[in-house]
């Protein structure tokens, strides 16, 4: 009698055969997980600075000296590396690129914390790597009649914030941060919130920008019930406030002064919101009025901030005063003005003015 045909045997049945197979896979269950991935080096520094706190440009800064210092030993992981590579790779910045001794400090400092915080390794010899002295320099102070070219060419927004920067001594950021609930018309007063070192200090109005900045004020206004209107409104909130205030992130008070003229996606939460004005655009809008005035100086939106307390100390408002509308923490930084005015404090003349 003859025997039945043997059954067909499929690829399937030939992966699961042996003393070894693994049981078939019953109809319906879903595939075995596979192990998370652990995150990748620059992952890691992003996440420690956030953890500590740090600003996204000091989180951007570290991750990219973190990413140069990889690339310039051969992609080698950084715990097989020691101090004659971190040596040899700021010595690279300062012969090779040039760079500024606060450029190769910050790398230092960048590789101080990928070492310490973030592989969580011991190393003594970091803190012995010769950081750069970095010298004290003047910096760049515009003359009145200058400062009325500079601002006499920016026009429309910018001006406005040229215009801001110079009369309050404020610093760019300070100013494109500047909150509606934070200008205060009836004592002609501002106060900068989470400036320089994270801290607060309060500034005046002056007198002739309170006009211009109620007018951008009804604009920025405008542009909000917009936003409102078609599902947005709402802006970015420091220390997790938005989800302490449910609401008050589309509130009026919260919103920017100035706010740019598109939504753009937080790199760090990945929502598309409305951001404050970009810094790039001021500053090439600074650098291009300053060309038209033929201001032959560097200029950038810092150095009204310099002309500001500059002008003040010319014009004999005390130093501590000064002080304190900067928000500098020391006297010290203060008196570098000083140094500008060629006074240094004595109000020397030249023998050469006496004949």
């Amino acid at each position: 009698m003859a025997k039945p045909p043997a059954s067909p045997v499929l690829p399937t049945d030939l992966a699961h055969t042996g003393p070894n197979a693994a049981p078939a896979p019953v109809p319906g269950d879903d595939p075995p997980a596979l192990p998370p991935q652990p995150p990748r080096l620059l992952d890691r520094v992003r996440h420690a600075t956030r953890v500590r706190n740090y600003s996204i440009r000091t989180e951007d800064a570290y991750a990219h000296w973190a990413r140069r210092f990889i690339l310039f030993n051969g992609k080698r992981h950084p715990s097989e590396l020691g101090p004659d590579e971190v040596a040899a790779f700021l010595t690279h910045l300062a012969v090779d690129r040039h760079v500024a001794p606060s450029t190769q400090n910050q790398a230092k400092s960048a590789l101080l914390f990928l070492y310490k915080e973030v592989l969580g390794l011991a190393l003594p010899w970091l803190d012995e790597i010769v950081a750069a002295k970095d010298s004290r320099r003047l910096p760049v102070v515009l003359t009145p009649a200058e400062v009325r070219g500079l601002l006499h060419g920016l026009s429309g927004t910018m001006g406005l914030i040229g215009a801001l920067l110079y009369g309050t001594g404020m610093r760019l950021l300070e100013a494109l941060r500047l909150r509606v609930k934070d200008v205060e018309f009836t004592r002609r007063e501002i106060l900068v919130r989470e400036g320089k070192g994270y801290k607060d200090r309060v500034t005046m109005l002056p007198e002739n920008l309170i006009l211009p900045l109620q007018a951008q004020l009804a604009q920025a206004q405008a542009l909000h019930q917009r936003d409102l209107a078609a599902g947005h409104g709402d802006v970015w909130m420091p220390h997790a406030l938005a989800t302490k205030w449910p609401g008050q992130d589309r509130s009026w008070g919260w919103q920017w002064v100035f706010p740019s003229t598109i939504r753009s996606v937080d790199p760090r939460s990945g929502v598309a919101r409305r951001h404050h004005t970009n810094p790039a655009s001021v500053q090439k809008a600074v650098s291009l009025a300053a060309r038209r005035a033929g201001i032959v100086k560097p200029c950038s939106p810092h150095v009204l901030r310099h002309s500001f307390a500059t002008h003040l100390l010319q014009s004999g408002y005390d130093i501590r005063t000064v002080q304190e509308l900067l928000g500098h923490s020391d006297v010290k930084t203060t008196m570098i003005y000083t140094h500008v005015l060629n006074r240094g404090g004595h109000g020397v003349r030249s023998p050469l003015d006496l004949f």
